[in-house]
């Protein structure tokens, strides 16, 4: 059983735990009442990680420690600014697997070994208000570190750790550094113990340009050498096409594999920007074939497809228990007749619980690993053609126009088509455009400024009525589903047909709106302020 929770800390140099002449400052914060001393502390934890140490070179940490009132394993996630996710579990002598399961992502199945040990003598203060409640949490941390992997390397240094509380104000932290400034305590230069550990115990200088750099994030190694490539700034000069797609690439990567953890314990909202990042970068690879060769990126545009498409089902699961459950709770209660908010409830139990397990079978397959690391290889090996070194001026904005165009060409076949099936179908392969053009002009937006821009949010609000369009198609069929469910059962179906009408008149709605907004999405002069 795993627990997880937010923490958020700031890390600071310390020469020594003996000087305490920085407390009194702390009891001047605004907010502070006191600072309380508390029972010191023992920590002794080892650090786990593959060979290629890929955990700490995308700033993730699992570790098993025991002392303090939190012993057992703990795998530490990057979020936003100051913040981790740390997730729990019990003590073990091996790995547990609900956490090897979170690591997969990025350690794509390599073993996990000991690299570092850390233990530690914890002073532990608190700082409380004027009732007493917890607002931060001061440990004083004499460290010694020893490698696992080199024999003979140890590192010791001291270190502050300022927590903050639970439901805390963050503006808090920034009033305490304040105040430790004053007294000429600076923050540490590295992000965590094992970063430090592994700097000063695992590699020398000479080695250090060989492993992975923990502060700089998981792609600070991406990028290929001056030599890959028809040009080697391609990949790096800002003003190149081959520069923008890759960075746009690496974006999407990154957030797949952050998001892989979430998707595993069923977050909220976490499969839906999972799917995303994969659309995203279909999209990418698709739009900018003129930067990236095909021959290299087809199969992983296949396979990012393939991906999209499992974590698909429990998306559309999702959406549409939102919008059914929505529009029963607005009924008055004479129009809801039969158990119909239990038959649905019972329905997207039954369906919800299948689609995530198809999310986690994704998640878990070779094919899956297969992908990341095909990914991976595409950034350090880009297969850049000519157009990656030319102006990403001109190259993005050609790009952004062919796929403008084709979305063209579908609207303007979708509303010549009367209202019914084939005119559904038509619309649904015109939002599938207007999606590619919003995520090609997210590509161009750092070339090409606000006309990318201006066109992304107004092909966007097209999207978003074509999506409204379609989810009411789908949710027609879920409806007529449910009805004959209810009237095998027995149930009235009046409700069932309320909902079905319903849903046939937002559809209707959604498509007397659209002509006017796929106007405004046609600006005159659009085209050329792109094209300049």
């Amino acid at each position: 059983m795993v627990q997880s929770m937010r923490e958020t800390e700031r890390k600071y140099e310390v020469p020594s735990p003996a000087d305490t002449s920085w407390l009194p400052e702390l009891e001047r914060v605004d907010g502070v009442e006191a600072v309380v001393d508390r029972s010191p502390e023992e920590l002794d934890a080892v650090y786990y990680d593959t060979d290629d140490l890929r955990l700490s070179g995308s700033s993730a940490v699992l570790r098993r420690r025991t002392g303090g009132a939190d012993a057992g394993w703990h795998l530490k996630l990057p979020l936003s600014g100051d913040s981790r996710e740390e997730i729990r579990s019990p003590l073990t002598d091996t790995v547990p697997d609900a956490l090897l399961d979170l690591t997969r992502s990025r350690t794509r199945g390599a073993e996990l070994t000991p690299v570092v040990r850390i233990r530690s003598t914890r002073q532990v203060r608190h700082l409380v208000d004027a009732d007493g409640t917890l607002r931060a949490e001061l440990c004083v941390d004499s460290v010694r570190a020893e490698s696992l992997r080199v024999d003979g390397r140890h590192a010791a240094w001291n270190e502050l750790e300022v927590e903050l509380a639970e439901d805390a104000d963050p503006a808090l932290l920034d009033a305490v550094e304040k105040k430790l400034r004053k007294k000429g305590i600076a923050r540490a230069h590295s992000p965590s113990k094992l970063v430090r550990a592994l700097d000063e115990t695992v590699t020398t200088t000479a080695e250090a340009s060989d492993g992975p750099d923990a502060s700089d994030g998981p792609d600070a190694s991406d990028g290929p050498d001056a030599s890959d490539g028809p040009d080697g700034s391609a990949v790096r000069d800002p003003e190149l096409a081959g520069a923008q797609v890759l960075a746009y690439v690496r974006e999407q990567i990154r957030a797949l594999t952050t998001l892989d953890p979430a998707v595993r314990r069923d977050r909220p909202d976490a499969v839906h920007k999972m799917r995303v990042a994969c659309r995203r970068l279909r999209s990418c690879l698709r739009s900018y074939r003129s930067v990236l060769d095909r021959d290299a990126t087809d199969e992983i545009r296949r396979e990012l497809k393939w991906l999209a498409g499992e974590l698909g089902a429990e998306r559309d699961q999702e959406v549409l228990m939102e919008r059914l459950s929505g529009e029963i709770e607005a009924l008055p209660g004479e129009l809801v007749l039969g158990p119909v908010a239990a038959r649905l409830r019972v329905w997207n139990v039954v369906d919800s619980t299948e689609s995530h397990l198809r999310s986690l079978d994704a998640l878990g397959s070779r094919r899956y690993l297969d992908l990341l690391d095909s990914l991976d290889a595409l950034v350090e090996r880009p297969p850049l053609r000519a157009k990656a070194a030319k102006d990403a001026r001109k190259v993005l904005a050609r790009a952004v126009l062919k796929e403008y165009g084709r979305l063209a060409g579908r609207m303007t076949d979708a509303l010549e088509l009367s209202p019914g099936p084939e005119r559904d179908v038509a619309l649904h392969e015109a939002r599938k455009a207007a999606k590619k053009v919003r995520y090609a002009t997210e590509v161009a937006r750092p070339a090409l400024g606000n006309p990318a821009k201006r066109l992304g949010k107004r092909v966007k609000a097209v999207q978003k009525v074509l999506g409204d369009h379609q989810d009411s198609v789908v949710a027609r069929g879920a409806l007529r589903d449910l009805a004959v469910v209810a009237q095998t059962a027995g149930e009235a179906g009046f409700t069932w047909g309320l909902l079905y009408g319903t849903e046939q008149a937002r559809a209707q709605n959604s498509e007397r709106e659209l002509p006017a907004l796929w106007d405004l999405a046609s600006v005159p002069g659009l085209r050329k302020k792109l094209d300049r």
